[in-house]
């Protein structure tokens, strides 16, 4: 029977055969056993123990801003996370992943996309020796979630890049890490691509990027000569995307005949009038989100509009590049979060941070984050949101903005 008939109601009849129903982690997030079975601290590791934050001069208060956010300043600025936790211990999904495994069989879940903490395969990042007490732990999952009917998906990279290669090589800053990703996505490939068929490289690369790497409330946490790093960061994440890739498809697809894709987070970006101005505002913040990423892969370059607003920030693809990250990509993972209205705004404001200031647009009812040497205020934009909003202060409900959004992105994108 169809919704209609039902009055609306949505069940899985409704969903095409094939669509598959899953649910989805991070190893930092669940995991915990921070310091057994031979793993290595990550970048959020070290991160979540920081008690501190670099270099603020200024508290700005006023009406505007959100503030329960200043509700208490000591705690606030005495850790990276707020209320002081990590996820040293977690969900203890190290030690208790056979009882969730059975919890998602039972709850009917036929799919599991989890991810694999890159510290526990190569605790020091480097690729030269392989932690085989890491090796042993996601087999065992692997092997245990498809005993209970549960096809793994797995993501080689959400987050928690090993401390040692931020400390000794700069980390997503330095074009050296192109080549330890490879080897560690080679790594996995060889010990779990018999059974795992479906690989993503890097969940949510702009969220590394912008929030570790120029905002800073991410780890690494880096917030300073936040014009260049976040696109730099950024240029080295699609490098090793598409190196392992191409490592995949030389050495493993022929046996393992699995698909590599990319994950990329977009929200909707509506425009706020019919006017020309915030049309163009609205693509060009739909450029600096799906097309930051996509676009060097499907196109050979980063948008035209990030290239003119960027200028020497957006780093160049040689031809060896562009050779290396064309069409390198089986599928795209979208994580669409929310939508929202946006107008062009040729003068944004001076503390906004650069990311942000170059897009030259107004993102409507969002929380701006000003910035001056590391230390952020946050603050309400002008207008009205574009729809109700969520237990989330920044998400809005809003169903129809995925669909334009999966619209947009099927005409757009597609294998030359």
């Amino acid at each position: 029977m169809g919704s209609t008939e039902r009055g609306g109601e949505l069940t899985r009849a409704d969903f095409p055969e094939g669509f598959v129903f899953g649910v989805a982690t991070s190893a930092y997030q669940i995991e915990g056993a921070r310091n057994e079975g031979g793993k290595g601290d990550s970048i959020w590791d070290v991160f979540a123990d920081n008690k501190g934050l670099p270099h603020f001069d200024y508290v700005l208060v006023s009406s505007d801003i959100l503030i329960y956010l200043i509700f208490d300043i000591e705690i606030l600025f005495s850790e990276h996370i707020i209320d002081g936790t990590s996820g040293e211990v977690a969900v203890d999904h190290y030690h208790r992943y056979k009882e969730d495994i059975e919890l998602m069989a039972k709850l009917g879940f036929r799919a599991y996309r989890f991810s694999i903490s890159w510290s526990r395969i190569f605790p020091d990042g480097l690729g030269k020796e392989i932690n085989e007490q890491g090796v042993a732990f996601y087999n065992n999952l692997i092997d245990f979630m498809i005993e209970k009917g549960i096809q793994p998906y797995a993501t080689l990279y959400h987050w928690d890049l090993p401390h040692n290669l931020h400390k000794t090589v700069g980390g997503w800053l330095s074009d050296k890490i192109v080549e330890y990703f490879a080897l560690y996505a080679e790594a996995c490939f060889a010990n779990f691509g018999d059974r795992v068929k479906h690989w993503i490289t890097i969940n949510e690369p702009l969220q590394t990027s912008v929030n570790g790497y120029g905002i800073g409330i991410f780890a690494p946490g880096l917030c300073e000569g936040v014009a260049a790093e976040p696109f730099l960061a950024a240029h080295h994440q699609i490098l090793a995307h598409a190196a392992s890739v191409d490592v995949y498809r030389r050495k493993f697809k022929a046996v393992q005949g699995g698909q590599v894709g990319f994950v990329i987070d977009c929200e909707w970006a509506e425009p706020l009038s019919d006017k020309m101005e915030d049309q163009a505002a609205a693509a060009r913040r739909i450029d600096f989100q799906l097309g930051w990423y996509l676009d060097p892969i499907y196109f050979g370059d980063y948008p035209e509009s990030m290239r003119q607003r960027v200028g020497d920030h957006l780093p160049r693809f040689s031809e060896k590049d562009r050779e290396l990250i064309r069409n390198k990509i089986d599928f795209i993972g979208l994580n669409h979060y929310t939508s929202r209205f946006i107008a062009n705004q040729p003068n944004p404001q001076p503390d906004e941070i650069h990311f942000y200031q170059v897009q030259q647009i107004e993102r409507i009812g969002t929380i701006l984050q000003l910035s001056r040497t590391c230390f952020f205020v946050y603050k309400w934009s002008s207008g009205e949101g574009i729809g109700e909003r969520a237990a989330s202060e920044w998400l809005y409900i809003l169903p129809w903005g995925i669909r334009k959004r999966l619209i947009m992105l099927q005409g757009n994108m597609v294998i030359q």
